[in-house]
């Protein structure tokens, strides 16, 4: 079986070098690292995870919390932190949240505590506060994304401001019977950090400064059937709008599925927006808010490597960009 001496000979290093090369950490030029990596790849030397383990203290591995592993937002997100720890060493462990309190409790008590990852990073979460004190207690870094909690220092697109964007595209158009398809949060009050009653927020304000201070807003689950369903009654009922702003691309998929189900064109009789930037939105013509979810990641996989000190990594600044994206969903109303 190789060992670390020999791929120091052939890489004509000493084996301290030889293991900085490998674990990522330390400074070392790049030819040399290179060198190194090429003559372990060749010998078949990998290193023990045990190992590596107890000789530094880490796992060299990166924790992320997320609530949901089946929608097209999170495995964008997971994809652009996984570029960020695969080229530096690290692996990914995936925690699932549920609506389970057995299951959480579990995660947040124990799971969490094992030692098992270096870092951790927690997407658009909710916790109760409890299990916001189990994470401020624990002694690794953590780095929120999206997440509606101060305490917790992390990454944030500026969701009122969405909110905001989104209806001052349609208002400049001209409409004014507009609704928000979007979803409630129990408890939340205007200081709430919460994805969804942000962009609820910044959609009021918006209408609020063209004089509308009563707008429409209508409950949906964050999927394109919950969403279809709902503007199917919408669509059908007595004061149907000129115009819906969805809080997300699936929602605003879910809209236009309506729609077509109705015989309704858009954007001549209606137009639609959404929120994410989803990679099918170019395809159907949807006017979006683009998130970059994909950097995003970057940015959070970026954010928790420099809290580890992992190399020179730069933490990036906490605000995220977003941009209008206007396409064929959205036009005056008729």
């Amino acid at each position: 079986m190789t060992g670390i001496e020999e791929v120091a000979r052939a890489a004509g290093v000493s084996t301290a070098t030889v293991s900085r090369a490998l674990s990522g950490r330390g400074r070392l030029s790049d030819a040399t690292r290179a060198r190194v990596r090429a003559a372990a790849a060749d010998l078949g030397y990998v290193v023990s995870a045990a190992a590596a383990t107890l000789a530094s203290g880490r796992a060299e591995n990166i924790g992320v919390v997320v609530p949901l592993l089946d929608r097209w937002f999170f495995a964008t997100v997971l994809d652009g932190i996984a570029s960020q720890l695969a080229p530096r060493g690290y692996d990914m462990t995936l925690y699932n949240l549920s609506a389970d309190p057995a299951q959480r409790r579990v995660l947040f008590e124990t799971g969490l505590r094992r030692g098992r990852v270096d870092g951790l990073i927690v997407l658009s979460v909710d916790l109760t506060a409890d299990e916001l004190r189990h994470l401020c207690e624990l002694p690794i870094p953590v780095v929120g994304l999206g997440v509606p909690h101060a305490e917790i220092e992390g990454l944030r697109v500026d969701d009122t401001a969405v909110g905001r964007t989104a209806t001052a595209h349609l208002l400049s158009l001209g409409h004014r019977d507009i609704v928000h398809l979007g979803r409630s949060v129990p408890g939340a009050d205007d200081g709430a950090l919460d994805i969804p009653t942000r962009r609820r927020r910044g959609f009021t304000q918006a209408m609020a400064d063209a004089g509308i201070h009563s707008p429409r807003f209508v409950e949906a689950d964050f999927t394109a059937d919950g969403a279809r369903r709902r503007a199917l009654d919408l669509l059908t009922g007595p004061a149907r709008p000129t115009a819906i702003f969805a809080a997300s691309d699936e929602m605003a998929y879910g809209v236009l599925a309506a729609a077509r189900e109705l015989g309704i064109a858009v954007p001549r009789e209606l137009s639609v927006i959404g929120v994410d930037g989803h990679e099918l939105g170019g395809l159907l013509e949807l006017t979006t808010i683009e998130q970059f979810p994909h950097a995003q990641g970057e940015r959070a996989g970026r954010a928790v490597l420099a809290a580890l000190g992992v190399e020179q990594v730069t933490a990036p600044t906490a605000s995220l960009p977003f941009e209008l994206v206007v396409r064929g969903s959205t036009a005056p109303p008729a």
